[in-house]
């Protein structure tokens, strides 16, 4: 055998530290082979856990029977939710106040401006103006984002307020 090795000028030592890593690198491949296979095989003992053919097969026609129920419910559910969408744009989802001082005599501002509008913008505007006198109140309808009515610079100021805002805060509609 050194002869063959002395013919093409290979050092056994080399030859046998070669032949000693390659077998190192099957033996870890072995081992992370080994431990993949006995992984799949307790996930396929876990699924086929007491059936055979016939309850596997069952058992899939079960969960595609669930799937298409399941299907159907949110089908359901999406035409629902269209319908209760639908039905809120006809319900107040805006809000504003403007308060001021309607006869520059009160000393503070308790009279005020409130806009109540739906998603088209259609709603009323409620005016109540106090004074020394008493309080008067007017109310006007709002279609489309405007009103047939003249509006106060108030009613206007609350208005655009309402209409413009993306969000209100409650803090800033009692200042």
């Amino acid at each position: 055998m050194n002869g063959i090795l002395d013919r093409f000028g290979i050092d056994p030592f080399y030859l046998f530290a070669a032949l000693f890593v390659l077998q190192l690198i099957l033996i870890v491949l072995l081992i992370i082979l080994n431990s993949r296979y006995r992984h799949l095989q307790r996930s396929y003992s876990a699924f086929m856990r007491g059936k055979n053919g016939k309850n596997l097969e069952k058992s899939i026609f079960k969960k595609f029977e669930e799937i298409d129920e399941i299907s159907e419910l949110v089908k359901e559910n999406e035409q629902e939710i269209k319908k209760i969408a639908k039905k809120m744009e006809g319900h107040y989802q805006k809000a504003g106040i403007v308060k001021y001082d309607a006869f520059h005599e009160m000393g503070g501002n308790l009279s005020f401006a409130l806009t109540m509008l739906d998603a088209n913008d259609n709603g009323w505007i409620f005016n109540a103006m106090h004074s020394r006198e008493g309080c008067y109140t007017y109310i006007k309808e709002i279609v489309k984002g405007e009103s047939y009515i003249e509006l106060s610079e108030e009613e206007q100021q609350c208005l655009e307020k309402t209409i413009y805002q993306e969000e209100y805060d409650i803090k800033d509609m009692l200042e």
